[in-house]
């Protein structure tokens, strides 16, 4: 899906807040990546976002709505692309580590459980350290993504909820390794947003409604929605959060 010209969460921010920043967003080929790096590259940030699939890789760059943002190729399962990657940026002042997948009823199979713990999980470790000279020089911020299934069981998804779970011990762990130099870890725990991922739900009229009748907001949250907590995070307005972790979810967690 093509984002807005301007994602209008942006708007309650200043013009120009990140001008000569330099964001990184991994898994920012689509949905939740993408709206986050469109959303710092409408305040003025260099965005570099990578994704795995050439195909949405070429897309993106065809579209003229994106041209702001630099897309680039990275496996996250894979340190030593990693490593190369992050050596050939001259500064970083942001990390999101977006990158996820999600394999329903198919997890419970251990190549797959591993896949999904590597690619939700491990490679958020792997770009933070691979990052973190870069940032310490910026006194920067990394943002990981969570999810409600941090909180939440989904029997579909095992290897899922296991990964943004641990997500939340790591972004703990990592706020307090990385504190001293002045480097801010955060997460975000996003709610049931309309992305690919979970089309299967909210094209179906019987589980979007349940889900969107136990939310407080009443409503499926959409992909921009996650936008306005990434730039607040990433902001001097957060300059003494490190380790928390900000739900954005309409109330679906607290709902019954």
């Amino acid at each position: 899906m093509t984002q807005p010209t301007q994602p209008q969460e942006v708007h309650a921010f200043r013009p120009g807040l990140f001008d000569g920043k330099t964001v990184l967003v991994s898994g920012a080929t689509s949905g939740i990546g993408l709206a986050i790096a469109h959303g710092f590259a409408a305040l003025g940030a260099t965005v570099i976002a990578t994704g795995s699939s050439q195909t949405k890789l070429d897309s993106r760059r065809a579209d003229p709505t994106l041209a702001p943002i630099r897309f680039e190729p990275l496996d996250v399962r894979r340190l030593d692309d990693i490593d190369r990657f992050v050596a050939g940026l001259d500064r970083l002042d942001v990390l999101i580590n977006a990158a996820g997948v999600a394999r329903p009823l198919d997890e419970y199979r251990d190549e797959v459980f591993r896949e999904v713990i590597d690619v939700n999980l491990t490679a958020a470790m792997r770009l933070s350290m691979a990052a973190r000279g870069l940032l310490e020089r910026s006194k920067g911020a990394v943002i990981n993504i969570a999810s409600m299934l941090s909180y939440l069981a989904d029997v579909e998804v095992p290897a899922y909820c296991a990964s943004k779970t641990g997500i939340l011990g790591l972004t703990r762990a990592l706020s307090h390794a990385f504190g001293a130099t002045g480097v801010r870890v955060n997460a975000i725990a996003p709610g049931y947003h309309r992305t690919d991922m979970t089309r299967p739900l909210w094209e179906n009229p019987a589980s979007a409604g349940k889900i969107a009748a136990r939310s407080a907001l009443k409503r499926w949250g959409e992909a921009d929605d996650l936008v306005g907590a990434a730039l607040f995070l990433a902001s001097p307005a957060a300059a003494f959060i490190t380790g928390a972790t900000l739900p954005v979810d309409g109330g679906y967690v607290s709902g019954s």
